[in-house]
């Protein structure tokens, strides 16, 4: 009898123990599903929501390849709404996680993860001026207009040709737009279906080489220092080791502090980061160091939002959200481009900047001419050198002042292929988006995309062909089409805007 009473006692006590434990994997489950969904509902809400109101898409067209089901199985039983008159875009999950991006003028679209989140970010926010978004006569590219040599035109666009093919169904390429400035002149550009040369385009990290001109207009006018500590709140116990992190190691990745960039869950920081943390700076800031600052090359994009919340303390809070519009974008002509900001307003430096292919050849341009656009010198002398000095922690000697020197592994198919000239150098953001920029060749080139895997993409064979094209010929002609077929080849007069 008393044998079978504590046999009892424990068989009640193991039940017990059971289903506590079970309650605590399903909280564990039931937290992590949350994340899981609010991550993937703030990332389609915020897609949609700048796709519709910054690059003029229709949701139809975004549903169907940005956020297609094909790559995104969950989005099939998604539900998103978007309200033109108040400019939102929201996303659930069976009614759970609901998420909701808002759009404002001259800033984009911002994830707000609640209500209050969205009235906050309505006033701090409500100063920026809106987009110039018109054509001024200093804008115009020359686009001269005699014939070139046959050859050379059948071999450039045979590079279009193959950077817009689909060779492979499963595994699509998805060009969207290119643009070749040779010579200062536009000699190729090229447009997918239901893209034009009026259509912003998100850089993603394309966005970070933006973010090094930035800091080097602030550099010029004394009002950021390479070497001096980034004055960081989180940093500012005595004794905080990452108090002696500069501004020069972030721009080289090479601050030390712990962060994940893998894009292989939307667990690991980056994505938390972007599509999680109102304030990203700060999710970023409160990293741990893992290395001496300056020791250990690692990119991260956490660097980079650091370096933008930095930015609004040396130019001041009433000036900060027009300071790339006016230190920079009208100064180049860049009237379509538009870099959006978090929920604590901060600019989304290492991620999120819309513009025209064109304005991004524009861009590319500032950094070929060494600074200078339109006469003025807009960088500091010497910048453009310092810019492209390798990261003396990268291994392979890969990456600089967030410009990329060589181009990743992952879009080189054919390593056997002939090496690039040697000053050439990148900026490039995830999917595949590349600004390249080649000085000894005076060629821009701007290919931008949405290839969901890298391997796809051969930006350096692509690169090959445009070489080749423009190897001994004066261009002087524009080879451009509207559409990916060949058939819709076309001479380009208008005027760049």
């Amino acid at each position: 009898m008393v044998r079978a009473l504590r046999m009892n006692r424990r068989m009640r006590r193991l039940s017990a123990g059971l289903a506590l434990a079970a309650a605590g994997v399903a909280a564990v489950a039931a937290y992590w599903g949350h994340q899981w969904m609010s991550i993937g509902n703030s990332y389609e809400a915020k897609i949609l929501c700048s796709g519709v109101f910054v690059s003029h898409r229709t949701p139809e067209s975004l549903l169907q390849s940005d956020l297609s089901i094909d790559a995104f199985p969950v989005f099939r039983l998604a539900n998103t709404q978007v309200d033109r008159v108040s400019r939102a875009v929201s996303a659930d999950l069976f009614g759970l996680a609901r998420r909701t991006a808002v759009f404002r003028d001259g800033l984009g679209c911002t994830v707000a993860q609640a209500g209050a989140v969205v009235a906050g970010l309505s006033s701090a926010i409500a100063s920026v001026t809106p987009a110039v978004g018109t054509r001024r006569t200093a804008d115009v590219w020359p686009i001269a207009t005699e014939p070139a040599p046959d050859a050379d035109r059948v071999r450039l666009q045979s590079a279009l040709d193959g950077a817009f093919s689909e060779p492979d169904a499963a595994a699509p390429q998805r060009t969207r737009a290119v643009v070749i400035v040779h010579r200062g002149r536009l000699v190729g550009e090229r447009y997918a279906q239901g893209f034009t040369q009026e259509t912003p385009l998100l850089g993603w990290s394309m966005t970070k080489s933006v973010v090094n001109a930035l800091v080097g207009i602030l550099v010029k006018d004394a009002k950021m220092s390479l070497d001096t500590p980034v004055a960081v709140s989180e940093w500012q116990e005595s004794g905080d080791p990452r108090g002696r992190i500069t501004l020069n190691h972030l721009l080289h990745m090479s601050s030390g502090l712990q962060f994940n960039e893998g894009y292989s869950s939307a667990f690991v920081d980056v994505a938390h980061m972007l599509f999680g943390a109102p304030n990203m700076a700060g999710f970023a800031a409160a990293k741990p160091l893992q290395a001496e600052p300056g020791t250990r090359w690692s990119y991260s994009s956490g660097d980079t939002n650091i370096i933008t919340r930095a930015m609004a303390q040396a130019v001041g809070a009433a000036a900060y959200h027009d300071f790339p519009r006016q230190a920079l974008f009208d100064r180049l002509g860049m009237h379509s481009a538009v870099m959006e900001t978090d929920a604590a307003g901060t600019f989304v430096g290492s991620s999120f900047m819309y513009a025209t292919a064109r304005d991004w050849a524009r861009f590319g341009l500032l950094y070929l001419n060494d600074g200078v656009a339109g006469g003025q010198r807009i960088l500091p002398r010497g910048w453009v050198a310092y810019s492209r000095t390798p990261t003396a922690a990268a291994p392979e000697q890969q990456y600089a002042a967030h410009f990329w020197l060589k181009i990743p592994v992952e879009y080189r198919r054919d390593l056997s292929l002939r090496p690039l000239p040697s000053d050439a150098y990148h900026a490039i953001g995830h999917e595949g988006q590349f600004l390249t920029i080649v000085p000894s060749r005076q060629l821009v080139v701007v290919r931008l995309g949405q290839t969901r895997s890298p391997a796809v993409w051969d930006h350096h064979a692509f690169l090959n062909g445009v070489l080749d094209a423009t190897a001994d010929f004066d261009w002087h002609e524009t080879i451009r089409t509207t559409s990916s077929t060949p058939s819709a080849v076309a001479d380009q007069r208008a005027p760049v805007r």
